[in-house]
C-alpha cells in the first residue's frame, strides 16, 4: 500500500462487520480503492491479478484459504471457484475476522452458489463529496433520517466551478492527483481498458470497440434520466438504417452492469397503496460522473458554457445540471449504505409528477430530496415535495432541497435547502 489513504465510510461499515463474520466481499468498479481498504485489514494477501498466484489457485482453490487471517484474495472473480472454496469453508466453522474477497466484476460463469447467509457483500463506490475533503459537513443524512426536522444551518464558499471540478475530477481515488490533459488521459485509458481487455476476460470480445464506445456514449448522455432501451439505441446508432435488436447488444449492457460500471438508480416502489401510476424504469447513472463526462468528451469550461455534444436524448435538460444530479446521487448513496438505508427515485407514469431521489429506512419511511443546480430555490422547486407530502403524510420523514447554494437553511414551509458540500453522512 503507498501513497495517502483517504479514509472511507465503507471503513467503518467493514470495522463493524469484519469482527462479527467470517466471510465479507468488498465489491465495485476498478480502481474505486477496494485492495487498498480490505488490505489494511488483512495479514495475508492472495492477488489473482498475478499470474502466478491464479494458476495456483486454478490449481488448488482450497490452497488460498491458509495463512493468517484475516485472509484477503483480491479479484477473486478470476478464478470463480475460490468462492465455492470460501462458502464451504464458513460452512465448516470459519471463524469471524477470517476472509475478505474484493472483486471488481461479477464473473461472466457464476458461482454454483450464491454465498447468501455465508459471505456478506458490501458495496463500495467512488468518493463521495464528503469523503473529498472539500468543506466540513453540518448536515447530516442519518439525523434527516431520524425524523424531528432537526436544525438546518452551516455556510459553504462552495461555487458552480467547484462543483464543476469535482464533476470532471473523479472520485476514484488513484485519479485525484490529476489535472487537466493528465486527467482526461487517465479517464480515457480507464475507459479502453474496459473495451479492450475487460470485456473479454468476462467471456465477451469486442469486435468493433466503435460501436460500444458509442453506447456507452448514449448510457453517459442518458444520465439521470429514465430514457428507455429505443432511446438509447437511437442515440447510439444515429443515421443507421439498420438498427441492432435488445437480444444483440443486452450482452453489453450486462457486462457493464457486472463491471459496475453502470449504475442505474432503481424507481421506487413503496408497499402502501397510496401512489398510483408509478414508473418502474431506472435512472441512468456511470459509476463515476466523471466517466460520463469524459466519454462524452466534456472538460470543465465545456460544461459551463452549455456546450452540448455527443448522443442525443430527446427531452432531457441541461448534461450540467444531470451530471450534478449524479454527482449528488453518488454521495447520497455511499451515505444512505452508511445509514443502512437505500436510494431511489420517484417517477409518475407520463412525468407529471417525479422526486429525484428517494432515500428509504428499512421501515419503509423516507426522506424526499430534489437537486437542483442554482444557488437559490423558487416556489417551483419544491412542488414535487409538496405533492408528495400531500400523499404520505407521516411517512414521509423529511424533504431536502440540494442545491449549489452558499448556505443550509429550512424554509418557512419545513423544507431543508442543503449545499451538497455541506451533506454528509
Amino acid at each position: 500500500m503507498s501513497g495517502r489513504y483517504i479514509p472511507r465510510l465503507v471503513d467503518r461499515e467493514l470495522d463493524e462487520l469484519l469482527p462479527q463474520l467470517p466471510a465479507i466481499a468488498l465489491e465495485g468498479p476498478k480502481a474505486v480503492g477496494k485492495t487498498e481498504s480490505a488490505g489494511r485489514r488483512a495479514r495475508t494477501i492472495h492477488q489473482l491479478d498475478d499470474p502466478a498466484q491464479r494458476a495456483i489457485a486454478e490449481a488448488d482453490p482450497a490452497r488460498l484459504l491458509g495463512g493468517t487471517p484475516p485472509i484477503l484474495i483480491d479479484e477473486w472473480q478470476r478464478v470463480p471457484a475460490v468462492w465455492d472454496a470460501v462458502r464451504r469453508a464458513v460452512d465448516q466453522g470459519s471463524p469471524p475476522s477470517q476472509y475478505l474477497l474484493t472483486g471488481s466484476a461479477s464473473p461472466a460463469a457464476a458461482p454454483t452458489h450464491s454465498g447468501a447467509g455465508r459471505i456478506v457483500t458490501v458495496r463500495m463506490r467512488p468518493l463521495s463529496l464528503a469523503e473529498r475533503g472539500l468543506d466540513t459537513p453540518t448536515v447530516s443524512l442519518q439525523d434527516l433520517l431520524a425524523g424531528g426536522r432537526p436544525e438546518v444551518t452551516g455556510r459553504t464558499n462552495g461555487r458552480l466551478d467547484d462543483y464543476v471540478d469535482e464533476i470532471v475530477r473523479s472520485g476514484l481515488p488513484g485519479l485525484r492527483s490529476y489535472r487537466g490533459r493528465a486527467l482526461r488521459a487517465q479517464l480515457d485509458g480507464y475507459m479502453n481498458r474496459i473495451i479492450d481487455t475487460d470485456f473479454e476476460e468476462q467471456g465477451l470480445p469486442v469486435r468493433r470497440a466503435g460501436t460500444l464506445r458509442r453506447w456507452i456514449s448514449a448510457y453517459a448522455a442518458a444520465t439521470a434520466t429514465t430514457a428507455s432501451y429505443e432511446t438509447i439505441r437511437d442515440a447510439a446508432t444515429g443515421g443507421q438504417q439498420d438498427k441492432p435488436s435488445r437480444s444483440a447488444t443486452q450482452p453489453w449492457r450486462d457486462v457493464l452492469e457486472r463491471m459496475w460500471i453502470l449504475d442505474p438508480l432503481p424507481a421506487w416502489l413503496p408497499t402502501q397503496n397510496y401512489l398510483n401510476r408509478l414508473a418502474q424504469l431506472p435512472k441512468h447513472h456511470l459509476a463515476d460522473p466523471a466517466l460520463a463526462a469524459a466519454v462524452l468528451g466534456f472538460d470543465a469550461n465545456a460544461l459551463l458554457q452549455g456546450v452540448e455534444a455527443g448522443p442525443s436524448i430527446p427531452g432531457s435538460d441541461l448534461l450540467l445540471g444531470r451530471l450534478f444530479e449524479s454527482l449528488v446521487t453518488l454521495s447520497l448513496r455511499v451515505y444512505a449504505q452508511a445509514a443502512e438505508a437505500q436510494v431511489r427515485h420517484l417517477r409518475l407514469h407520463g412525468g407529471s409528477q417525479e422526486v429525484d431521489l428517494i432515500v428509504e429506512r428499512s421501515d419503509r419511511r423516507i426522506l424526499a430530496a430534489e437537486v437542483k443546480l442554482g444557488r437559490t430555490v423558487a416556489e417551483d422547486d419544491v412542488r414535487h415535495l409538496h405533492w408528495l407530502r400531500e400523499r404520505i403524510g407521516a411517512d414521509l420523514l423529511d424533504a431536502v432541497v440540494i442545491n449549489t447554494g452558499p448556505e443550509a437553511y429550512r424554509r418557512k414551509d419545513g423544507i431543508a435547502v442543503i449545499p451538497a458540500f455541506l451533506l454528509g453522512p
